[in-house]
């Protein structure tokens, strides 16, 4: 792996902080108004895959609007396919101008087909943080959380891709005061900073962490939209249900293990040893400074976060291998949230829940407004990218707005 930009005939891939460059390599799936079809982002555009022609993978694989099929088709091709399209747009290649669509002039859809999405509750500093506020500092982390990742199996329906609008909620409250539950939308809505970790390969039986981390096709942003009332009534004991099923938004491209390896990084210290089939097996996670800006419905943007996916405690593969350590086969397409990435300081905290802590401590935003949960007309937006010291890969954005219930 190198540590040095690679260079492209496509000029804009090697700006200095392209998100795009030949190092990189994302898949999405674009619509330019010729039907919905894959594509790999290079630079300010698109390499439309129908225009190329391929000799490491067949056509048929970038048939369907999406990269199922493609992930199926195993590492080998996944490897080989990389390198075909590394050549392709290297600098030392003859220029194809006609293979490229301006990203600018393309709608972005979901790059694959989510069969099941699991949200974990990974992040050491988010699990304290809304530990604390509900049981207080020494009961903060339940007694499992330092041995296995927690998670719950949400809704791949409800998965919706960046640009989407998010209805608020509805659902049944219950204030502290309050004798009866009443239906009503939801006056604490939120979102979540997370990762998403996408399977590409199907499993019968249990995954160790190496198997697991070698089913892995790659990882896109993750806003894991939450509704804080609806969730204090019905999570006990069974957990989030209706909070969070509105919507899971993630940006459009698939960013490949492949192009994040050089930003390898290990997990924090462990209080406990884990158990053989989580423990680390190297650098499990990854380098990559992530950021939440909140913009309101006047335009105002306010940068209300920083942090970096170093900060969970258990990696994609641990969360995959624990995921199948019952027998519970996995499949591809299969999205698993990374839970809240937060990190130890206050502007790091991934979620409003912990920026306003509870709603006690409003978040001051930069036209003079401020925010203890998100209101209709907010957007907000996830960012994320891995720094060299010659080039970056970025995820693009992940956006969402708020419209009224």
């Amino acid at each position: 792996m190198t540590n040095e930009l690679i260079k492209s005939w496509v000029e804009s891939a090697n700006a200095p902080n392209c998100a795009f460059p030949l190092n990189n390599l994302p898949y999405g799936v674009f619509n330019d108004g010729s039907g919905a079809r894959c594509g790999v982002a290079i630079g300010d555009f698109i390499l439309d895959l129908a225009q190329v022609p391929l000799k490491s993978a067949n056509h048929d694989l970038f048939a369907q609007p999406s990269w199922n099929a493609f992930m199926d088709a195993g590492a080998d091709i996944w490897a080989a396919f990389r390198d075909e399209i590394t050549s392709v747009l290297h600098e030392d290649s003859p220029p194809a101008p006609a293979w490229l669509v301006a990203q600018s002039s393309a709608e972005m859809l979901l790059p694959f087909a989510v069969t099941e999405f699991t949200d974990f509750f990974a992040g050491r500093h988010h699990a304290t943080n809304v530990g604390t506020m509900f049981r207080g500092p020494d009961h903060a982390l339940p007694p499992n959380w330092l041995h296995i990742p927690i998670g719950y199996n949400g809704r791949a329906s409800s998965v919706v891709v960046s640009g989407c609008s998010v209805r608020r909620p509805h659902g049944q409250l219950k204030g502290p005061q309050d004798e009866l539950p009443r239906f009503a939308p939801s006056m604490r809505f939120d979102f979540e900073l997370e990762i998403g970790a996408i399977v590409g390969k199907n499993s019968a039986a249990r995954l160790s962490v190496d198997e697991a981390d070698d089913a892995l096709f790659g990882y896109v942003l993750l806003n894991d939209w939450s509704a804080r009332d609806i969730q204090a009534w019905e999570y006990q004991p069974l957990g989030p249900f209706q909070a969070k099923a509105t919507a899971t938004t993630i940006s459009p491209w698939i960013v490949t293990k492949a192009a994040l390896e050089p930003f390898r990084t290990s997990t924090p210290e462990r209080d406990f040893e884990l158990l053989d089939h989580l423990k680390d097996t190297g650098p499990m996670l990854y380098d990559i400074d992530l950021a939440v800006d909140l913009i309101t419905q006047s335009g105002a943007e306010t940068r209300i976060t920083e942090t970096n996916y170093a900060e969970m405690y258990y990696s994609a593969a641990q969360q995959l291998a624990h995921h199948s350590a019952c027998g519970c086969p996995m499949r591809v397409g299969d999205l698993l949230g990374s839970g809240t990435v937060s990190g130890a300081e206050k502007h790091q905290r991934g979620s409003m829940l912990e920026l306003s802590w509870g709603g006690k401590d409003p978040l001051l935003l930069s036209d003079g407004q401020t925010r203890s949960f998100l209101e209709d007309g907010d957007s907000v937006r996830l960012s994320g990218r891995a720094q060299a010291a010659g080039y970056c890969i970025g995820f693009g954005e992940c956006l969402g707005t708020i419209t009224p219930a």
